[in-house]
């Protein structure tokens, strides 16, 4: 499993804390950008990220995307096949949307979480499984079945 990391400028310094985590921790990932505080439009970075997610589904692949609010890249990267982004605000929500939806990609606001919260978020996140793959977990796999058939049925028009 490969880890993408993308932030605007306003993200910048949160994703710089979450590689020093990352390194800590031992996981191989990969910055897609930016590096700088000036203004950038976030969503070349979230379809960066998304497209390498997306790509790299098989492979248990993941990313990290921060904005300011989280709301722009979770909006963005959604717009890829096959990305799950969910936008979380604390930790509880971060173990949910692996458990119950198998989101693979992980959005923040920078300006809404604090760096502490955002690496107990990124680390649960990180150690949750998709629990649609394990016995009773039916439910759950449905559910993000549907998500595919919608995804499909849109992209027929």
């Amino acid at each position: 499993m490969k880890i993408y990391l993308g932030s605007d400028h306003a993200g910048v310094k949160l994703k710089e804390e979450i590689k020093k985590f990352l390194d800590k921790e031992g996981h191989e990932y990969k910055d897609m950008g930016t590096d700088s505080e000036e203004s950038c439009d976030y969503p070349d970075y979230a379809l960066a990220v998304a497209e390498k997610v997306a790509a790299g589904s098989g492979n248990g692949d993941k990313g990290i995307l921060i904005c300011g609010s989280g709301i722009g890249m979770s909006i963005a990267a959604n717009k890829v096949p096959g990305v799950r982004a969910a936008l979380c605000h604390n930790e509880w929500t971060a173990v949910k949307s692996r458990e119950h939806n198998d989101a693979n990609i992980l959005c923040m606001g920078a300006k809404v979480v604090e760096t502490k919260a955002a690496l107990k978020m990124v680390k649960a996140w990180l150690e949750t499984e998709y629990e649609g793959r394990k016995k009773g977990g039916e439910r759950h796999k449905n559910r993000v079945d549907k998500f595919s058939d919608i995804e499909k049925r849109a992209c027929r028009k």
